[in-house]
């Protein structure tokens, strides 16, 4: 005579539909963890950095087909740069469809592209000399000086401004902090992606035509010729 199993079970060991076992009580997800959280990073964004996150790098190229397939269900776009290691999403073009919109678009203040293109530059930079692109604090603040005139008010105010679009872009990990330093850090990748040859190209040359202007209107503002006695 054999008695019934009586033995209470855990439910982190009970299995889902397709055999994988639960993560979770009450977990009816069918994915392994690790692409679990693959699309975890790639919905908190803004990046899935192969360098980074090896390990998520690897569990997404290993079953890159269903995360497309579950973030499309999201209507959203993967977007992957197999050279850079770089992942991160885009909102699907779903023509005259009403779909929901997930992505949070940033606002960017002037300050804010003004620094992004002058990254973006950084990068191309030290891709061409094949050097991790890093920049410092001082750096970042001595270039957006340039175009103080554009958005001044006051000086402290201007600097105010510069320190929150620094801290826009390390929030959003464009900036990522170097360990070893307070005040330098790693351009991400991903701003490689972000701007196109031709926009690169267009927008240097709207930035540096402001410049001039700006430091041809500094010039003018300061010179102060002597007056002659006749």
């Amino acid at each position: 005579m054999s008695w019934p199993d009586t033995e209470a079970r855990n439910p982190m060991e009970e299995s889902s539909a397709d055999g994988a076992s639960s993560l979770f009580a009450g977990d009816t997800g069918e994915l392994p963890l690790e692409t679990r959280r693959v699309l975890a990073q790639l919905l908190a964004g803004p990046s899935l950095d192969g360098r980074r996150h090896s390990k998520l790098w690897s569990a997404l190229l290993r079953d890159e087909v269903i995360v497309r397939t579950r973030l499309a269900e999201l209507f959203l776009e993967l977007i992957i740069d197999r050279d850079l290691q770089v992942a991160f999403l885009r909102q699907a073009d779903a023509g005259n469809l009403d779909a929901p919109v997930l992505l949070r678009s940033v606002p960017l203040t002037f300050l804010d592209s003004a620094l992004l293109l002058y990254l973006r530059q950084r990068l191309t930079q030290a891709g061409t000399q094949g050097e991790r692109a890093v920049v410092g604090a001082d750096e970042m603040l001595d270039h957006l000086r340039v175009y103080e005139r554009a958005v001044n008010t006051d000086r402290a105010g201007f600097s105010r401004r510069c320190q929150n679009s620094i801290e826009k872009l390390k929030k959003h990990s464009i900036l990522q902090k170097i360990r070893s330093s307070d005040d330098r850090f790693e351009i991400s990748l991903t701003l490689k992606l972000l701007f196109s040859a031709d926009e690169i190209l267009s927008l240097t040359r709207l930035y540096e035509r402001m410049a001039a202007e700006y430091e041809a209107a500094d010039s003018l503002a300061t010179d102060d010729p002597e007056e002659t006695e006749t």
